[in-house]
């Protein structure tokens, strides 16, 4: 397809124009070696993540008494699978104390630097889904703001007519080491990690700049590129969860 048919066309398959659509997604599996049964292995695992394009690295580690400094280890890796578990997995059985969790990413050499890295948590309440998004490293030594606790953006540094950008802004890599502040031991849970590119012109911007026209002012004429991983699962104690009142007022249903 042309960047003429691909910014003029009127609709997909799906009933709405090219435009509206985002560029196809990259996926990445951890195995110990490349070979078949190894991938496969990973797989079944769920020892994986996913991407909007680039191809950017993620790892995600899971446990209950990482050190702060994990993530500098020159044995990251093996440390963490020795006390915790990879991203896909269910934390180990243990009650009260927070877990933790390590994270780092790479960017793609061919892409914009990093912005930042966020945890995302997710838990039922009162019979409702629940989402946090936790900001936990992040580029260019910005300071998190202190009321709301989210970290400034990190700049723009495209250049829409030409369709480019610099990378003298972001990080070519991120990780940290974080423990869930708000982590209630009775509750089950959810947690994946997210890496947030810096802003990078959109498609559309690119076929703008080839047909020598504005890029087109219904869609963003820039994207933050992301990976996101495996998430890894949080399930209490049955002792625990008999303690928790899934309505409140009313007694748990649980004998």
């Amino acid at each position: 397809m042309t960047p003429k048919i691909r910014l003029t066309s009127g609709t997909t398959v799906a009933g709405e124009p090219p435009k509206h659509f985002g560029t196809p997604g990259a996926t990445g599996v951890w195995a110990p070696e490349n070979t078949r049964p190894a991938i496969f292995d990973a797989i079944k695992n769920k020892e994986t993540f996913g991407t909007s394009g680039p191809l950017i690295r993620v790892r995600f580690f899971g446990g209950w008494g990482y050190s702060k400094d994990l993530v500098k280890d020159k044995n990251f890796v093996k440390k963490a699978y020795k006390e915790g578990v990879p991203m896909g997995q269910d934390l180990p059985k243990k009650s009260g104390k927070a877990p933790t969790f390590a994270v780092w990413a790479l960017k793609d050499p061919e892409s914009g630097n990093l912005d930042r890295v966020q945890i995302i948590k997710g838990w039922y309440k009162d019979g409702h889904p629940w989402e946090k998004v936790y900001d936990v490293a992040w580029s260019d030594g910005r300071k998190a703001d202190a009321s709301a606790g989210k970290v400034p953006a990190v700049g723009n540094t495209v250049d829409i007519k030409n369709a480019s950008y610099t990378n003298s802004i972001g990080d070519t890599q991120l990780a940290a080491v974080w423990s869930d502040p708000d982590f209630d031991p009775t509750q089950h849970a959810v947690y994946y990690a997210r890496v947030i590119e810096i802003p990078t012109p959109r498609w559309t911007t690119f076929d703008a700049k080839v047909l020598g026209i504005d890029p087109p002012s219904d869609v963003p004429a820039t994207i933050q590129e992301r990976a996101w991983t495996s998430p890894i699962w949080y399930t209490p104690e049955a002792e625990l969860v008999k303690k928790q009142d899934f309505y409140p007022g009313l007694k748990p249903f649980l004998p």
